[in-house]
């Protein structure tokens, strides 16, 4: 079953919402380093800590904020993916069997690859 264009509309919106909430996400948390996002948010280098403590701290929220940022970095690329699939004809296919991927599962996840 192919999608109609009423589908299509309506998997682009969520799509294109996603992408917007993944990205003030990943600005929240990270910076923009060329086409990828570093968990290490603006102004963290400047930052200087007298109290080993504090240090052990920030030590630890970077840790947290690296998988964080990558988690959204992952997400972000299957959004686009998603998007750009769309845009050359080839959203909602299986990207293994070339077999339609179900409008329920879409709706779930727009930005699906595969079935399941």
């Amino acid at each position: 079953m192919t999608l109609n264009e009423q589908e299509l509309k309506e998997l682009r919106e969520l799509l294109e919402a996603e992408k917007m909430t993944l990205e003030e996400s990943l600005a929240a948390h990270g910076r923009k380093v060329g086409n990828d996002w570093s968990g290490t948010p603006k102004g963290f280098e400047e930052e200087t800590d007298s109290e080993p403590e504090d240090a052990a701290d920030r030590m630890e929220e970077l840790a947290t904020n690296v998988s964080l940022v990558e988690e959204l970095e992952r997400r972000y690329k299957d959004v686009t993916n998603a998007l750009t699939r769309m845009d050359v004809g080839t959203y909602g296919l299986d990207v293994e069997t070339n077999e339609p991927i179900s409008i329920k599962r879409l709706r779930a996840n727009p930005s699906a690859q595969r079935n399941i």
